[in-house]
């Protein structure tokens, strides 16, 4: 998979889709079915010729049992159809396993092939003796799954060591990649470290972990100034506005975070509080703090 014209012309698509769709997912399987066909996981389930006993193909067989057993929910062969009900005869429609379910599976590819390499051709059973590349082969998966997320608008991708990461909002992204958090309390700056490894997770639950523990984070940054937390918030205000009115927003807004924070499920557990558990709802509230936090860090001087 390459570099296609629309993309050059209109610019890659928004990665903002945290489901992986039928489509998207029958075009993983057709490529995990072109990497059995070639004979890429021999590497790691290898077939190994009668005579001689050197690697000439991929033991199916063994390839089946590790995926069933290490991807629990997984069917093999891999499905890409259900029939709507238990009816034999029932209509089949577009099927996708859960989206972790894929992420697990594309890691779990990712280690076990390696590019084949056709050495000697055995003429009595008809088929070659195989070496692999492993580094190509992998390289070669990473790119066809990427371009398959990519195109379709998916917010995961592979990194170079073959593990599935979210693709952040391009905004928020960029800042949590490059701030480096050094607000003179070492506590507060190993929760913020942690909000951003749990934000970028694949998994929904991680990410609302991430929300709940920037809400912690949030809560600690308001006491630094002062060990009365309103005398505290009052001198980080003060020195993050001076301009009366753009300073009285911002107290409206510290205080709209901490009834967000105190009615929703993020920083108690009370009955009557009710939980964050849309995906791009989490996304709204971590940007919505998070740029909060980042100009009270920025002017904490």
């Amino acid at each position: 998979m390459g570099d296609y014209f629309s993309d050059r012309e209109n610019g890659p698509r928004a990665r903002t889709i945290q489901t992986i769709s039928p489509t998207v997912w029958a075009g993983i399987v057709a490529v995990v079915q072109g990497l059995l066909n070639s004979g890429s996981f021999g590497f790691r389930f290898p077939e190994r010729c009668s005579d001689g006993q050197v690697i000439c193909g991929c033991d199916s067989d063994s390839l089946a049992a590790a995926v069933r057993a290490e991807m629990p929910g997984l069917l093999w062969p891999l499905e890409t159809a259900r029939a709507k009900d238990d009816n034999y005869y029932s209509e089949r429609e577009p099927f996708a396993p859960d989206t972790l379910v894929i992420l697990d599976f594309v890691e779990f590819v990712h280690d076990s092939i390696a590019k084949p390499v056709l050495g000697e051709y055995h003429s009595y059973f008809k088929h070659h003796h195989l070496r692999f590349d492993q580094q190509d082969g992998r390289d070669e998966f990473r790119s066809n799954v990427n371009s398959l997320l990519a195109r379709n608008g998916v917010a995961y991708e592979m990194s170079p060591t073959g593990r599935m990461a979210r693709v952040l909002p391009p905004v928020l992204g960029e800042e949590l990649r490059r701030t480096s958090f050094n607000t003179g309390d070492r506590t507060l700056d190993n929760m913020l470290d942690e909000c951003r490894a749990k934000f970028s997770d694949p998994n929904p639950l991680v990410r609302r972990e991430a929300l709940e523990r920037l809400w912690d984070a949030w809560e600690r940054l308001k006491s630094l100034a002062d060990p009365d937390k309103k005398r505290s918030v009052k001198i980080i205000l003060d020195a993050v506005a001076t301009e009366p009115s753009l300073r009285a927003r911002l107290e409206a807004e510290a205080l709209e975070l901490n009834s967000i924070g105190n009615s929703h499920l993020i920083r108690h557990s009370e009955i009557g509080q009710r939980p964050v558990i849309d995906v791009d709802h989490v996304d709204y509230l971590f940007h919505r703090l998070f740029a909060m936090i980042q100009l009270m860090l920025k002017k904490k001087g």
